[in-house]
């Protein structure tokens, strides 16, 4: 029987994550060797999505597989965030990985830096999701049992209300026009607290309700990367976040 190759999934903890792991497991044409995550090194927190550690921590403990986490600075130029990401992958590489697995949509200049930074350490991208409409995949997420919670919304396009809600069908009725279903576009980040590949849910308290405004002083600084570049898109930095803190259980 043929092996297969093996590969390190990029893990946010959100629902395109999650969604498209599953998948992945499902399909078993990869081996996925671990989950790959960017913390905010002095929050201890998924970079934009704003969920603690911990909390991610009990999702790999769910899935059953190794967590990498790899401590980025707040606001990180793309210098150490390309050079954390390259150390990473280069040990992982060592140990038999030659893929990397995201769960990216649309964005096309995304997926052009993912594969061209991929492209300098001799190692392939993978895009399950890749063109599937949106629409179509937050049903699927809904419909196949996953359960997530908005943890982080964009204000240039959602209002502190979005924040915190349960994604299911009345969240999908409720967004504005110029709002993707996913939130391919950075509109907002969720916390997937069930889904098909867990052993059991996640329990969890709603915290505090945070406003934070991002300014940057250099253009460098607009082109700092979170858990979701797009080079073409609005900055981070342009506008402010409203974020859900939720405690472990």
């Amino acid at each position: 029987m043929q092996s297969k190759e093996k590969a390190v999934f990029n893990w946010s903890g959100g629902k395109d994550s999650a969604l498209c792991l599953h998948k992945v497991l499902q399909e078993q044409q990869y081996e996925v060797m671990c989950l790959l995550t960017t913390i905010s090194q002095p929050y201890q927190r998924v970079s934009m999505h704003g969920v603690r550690v911990e909390l991610l921590d009990i999702q790999a403990e769910r899935i059953g597989l190794p967590l990498i986490k790899l401590q980025i600075p707040e606001m990180p130029t793309m210098e150490i965030y390309d050079n954390t990401m390259a150390a990473a992958l280069l040990e992982l590489k060592d140990k038999g990985v030659t893929s990397s697995v995201f769960g990216d949509i649309f964005l096309e200049d995304l997926r052009k830096y993912r594969e061209d930074k991929l492209a300098e350490l001799n190692l392939t991208g993978a895009f399950p999701l890749w063109k599937i409409p949106t629409d179509k995949l937050i049903r699927e997420f809904i419909d196949s049992g996953f359960k997530a919670i908005t943890t982080c919304v964009n204000d240039k396009y959602l209002d502190k209300s979005f924040v915190g809600r349960i994604i299911d069908g009345a969240f999908l009725n409720d967004l504005p026009d110029n709002v993707d279903p996913c939130g391919e576009n950075g509109e907002y980040h969720s916390f997937v607290f069930d889904a098909p590949m867990y052993s059991k849910p996640i329990q969890f308290e709603k915290g505090e309700i945070v406003y934070r405004k991002y300014t940057a002083s250099t253009q460098e600084e607009q082109s700092t990367i979170g858990s979701n570049i797009n080079t073409k898109a609005d900055s981070p930095f342009d506008n402010g976040f409203w974020y859900y803190d939720l405690l472990p259980r």
